[in-house]
């Protein structure tokens, strides 16, 4: 961790991740849970949390999340994961999850999209300093742009929260 750069570059650790649906992953309707979708999504940018940071890195929020299609039992569901901000010792994961069919060739369709973030820490659990994101494509540059701006709601409503929990019923 020593030898941790002062910057890396959004290409460094970008992570693509297939899972191929199963029966046991569903829910009472037949589709799979949320929450096994969530769980990888959340391991998923956990890995390039570690990458880029260099070392242990926890979830500390996570956006939220609309599905907008349901995944189906044989689906082979696409994870594909990058730091679009970064912070002293935090950063924004962006995911995006798609899904196609296992059996067929078709087109991949939109499932989710899910921001989190992760905090760096060290052996004793501690925040530790994170390398600074470099974007390198204008998408990149937007999603950078994008996620100064929802830092900036996720620290307004916290602040709103602290305000509210302080106020004399």
């Amino acid at each position: 961790m020593t030898d941790t750069p002062a910057s890396r570059s959004t290409a460094a650790t970008r992570l693509a991740v297939s899972h191929i649906t199963a029966q046991n992953e569903t829910n009472l309707l037949g589709t799979v849970h949320g929450g096994v979708v969530m769980t990888l999504v959340d391991s998923v940018a956990g890995v390039v949390a570690a990458r880029h940071s260099g070392g242990a890195a926890v979830t500390a929020s996570m956006d939220e999340m609309v599905f907008v299609v349901p995944v189906r039992v044989g689906d082979v569901v696409h994870f594909s994961a990058q730091v679009n901000w970064t912070g002293r010792s935090s950063m924004e994961i962006g995911v995006r999850i798609t899904a196609d069919r296992w059996d067929s060739v078709s087109p991949q369709v939109h499932v989710a999209t899910a921001y989190l973030v992760f905090v760096a820490v060290d052996e004793e659990g501690k925040p530790r300093q994170v390398p600074q994101v470099v974007p390198e494509t204008d998408e990149d540059r937007r999603r950078l742009r994008e996620a100064e701006i929802r830092r900036s709601h996720r620290l307004a409503r916290r602040q709103a929260i602290i305000a509210s929990r302080e106020a004399p019923e």
